[in-house]
């Protein structure tokens, strides 16, 4: 499973909609990652080595990060808690059915990845840590979702799909605030 965009949707630093066209590493198509409630990162993979560090140029056909994983940022951050997200992911007015869509916490960590996708270009690998705190669902065949179980706090909410006009994958990133125990609904729509 690769694990390259999901970052790239997290950090849009500016209120409402966006679409970004994403530019794959020659030869690859469009890469989605799920996170899975449950599973664990490998050890080695928990803690950046030094050479992990975002000064080292990126090898992976990727934007390297030249933001190191904010742990203390992330510390002060809840990972569940009584608030809501639910809505519809449509491209051209489309629903877009069985397709990923996650709500992260906006952090300086995501706000260089959001930089990176809003450029076309698809940023290394999240911080395991990082994505202890993202939540992901996915779309039905209608388009709808529903993310519960969040905390208070600002979120980026984002999906993909195929554009059904062009056939070029599309994502969608909104930003949003929630209270605890509020209920949102949006359309993550283009």
């Amino acid at each position: 499973m690769t694990r390259w965009i999901l970052p790239a949707l997290l950090g849009l630093s500016l209120a409402g909609c966006q679409i970004i066209e994403p530019r794959y590493p020659a030869g690859e198509r469009e890469r989605v990652e799920v996170i899975e409630r449950g599973t664990e990162a490998p050890r080695e993979m928990e803690t950046p080595r030094e050479t992990e560090r975002a000064d080292r140029p990126a090898t992976t056909g990727r934007a390297a990060r030249q933001v190191a994983f904010p742990a203390e940022e992330y510390a002060a951050l809840e990972k569940s808690g009584s608030a809501e997200i639910s809505g519809r992911l449509l491209l051209g007015g489309h629903p877009v059915a069985n397709r990923p869509v996650s709500a992260a916490p906006v952090t300086t960590y995501s706000a260089e990845a959001a930089e990176q996708a809003l450029a076309g270009r698809a940023v290394e690998p999240a911080d395991p840590r990082a994505r202890e705190y993202t939540h992901t669902t996915r779309t039905n065949g209608n388009g709808y979702f529903r993310l519960g179980g969040l905390p208070a706090g600002e979120f980026y909410v984002s999906g993909s799909g195929q554009d059904p006009s062009t056939g070029k994958t599309r994502v969608v990133i909104h930003q949003i605030s929630l209270s605890n125990g509020q209920s949102r609904s949006i359309e993550l729509s283009r």
